[in-house]
């Protein structure tokens, strides 16, 4: 495994904006040979080709995490191109928040299948190659959310609490193949996930509560951060938010 940032090979979900677009041009800026997966498929290509036209190396493959085989492609794919996989950042997340009373279940099974089971199926996909490595980081992204529940948050909350909870338990399970684990918290960070809110009254009380919301740059220096530790050095959980947030 490459020690810092520099050559180490990273996969990265929901990389086409937000958390994930603002890790894979910092990690780029480092070195980082990265492998890139999104649903929206002309906005990743177009990421990719803008870090190649600056200089740094970047794969692109249209990635939709509710589909194990898909993901399994992504990872497949850097270890074709790199012959290994030193990083997969599961950060592929939606939240449509709404009250349960309403009962929007197609939203609860949206959030169950993208937050938590992508996350698994990104866990699925590189573990097998880093137990054959013996070295690698699984970085999943959870929410501050996952500390504090609200009554429009119950599902969102609960799959951000098992991400967590998944990220400790293999934590566990991994120590004998030297594989590390990350689990990030971010408060509010300025992204388009609020947008994904349909209910109007929901999506406007969000938008006035994210007028605190700090830079995605922020994620990214956090995810720099675990990945650029000594081998030896296994950092397992970060939780940041805006200064002013409570």
């Amino acid at each position: 495994m490459a020690t810092g940032l520099n050559g180490k090979v990273v996969v990265i979900t929901g990389a086409s904006s937000g958390l994930g677009e603002a890790a894979a041009r910092h990690l780029a800026e480092q070195g980082a040979l990265l492998v890139l997966g999104a649903r929206r498929a002309d906005r990743i290509q177009a990421l990719a080709d803008e870090l190649r036209a600056a200089g740094h190396q970047a794969l692109s493959i249209a990635t939709d995490v509710t589909d194990s085989e898909q993901v399994k492609k992504l990872v497949d794919t850097a270890v074709e191109a790199h012959g290994r996989v030193d990083v997969l950042v599961n950060n592929a997340g939606v939240a449509p928040l709404s009250l349960l009373e309403k009962l929007k279940i197609g939203e609860w099974d949206q959030m169950i299948d993208v937050n938590l089971k992508g996350v698994l199926y990104g866990i699925a996909a590189a573990l097998p190659h880093m137990i054959r490595q013996r070295a690698g980081q699984i970085i999943n992204v959870s929410s501050i959310a996952a500390l504090r529940a609200a009554p429009v948050t119950a599902i969102y909350s609960a799959t951000k609490e098992a991400v967590r909870v998944i990220t400790e338990g293999l934590r566990q399970e991994v120590k004998p193949h030297n594989i590390r684990t990350t689990v990030i918290l971010p408060g509010a960070v300025a992204t388009d996930l609020p947008g994904g809110i349909n209910e109007a009254d929901i999506a406007a009380a969000m938008k006035a509560f994210y007028e605190i919301a700090i830079s995605p740059d922020a994620f990214a220096r956090a995810v720099a951060f675990a990945i650029s530790q000594p081998d030896d050095v296994d950092v397992n959980e970060i939780v940041f938010r805006p200064t002013l947030q409570v």
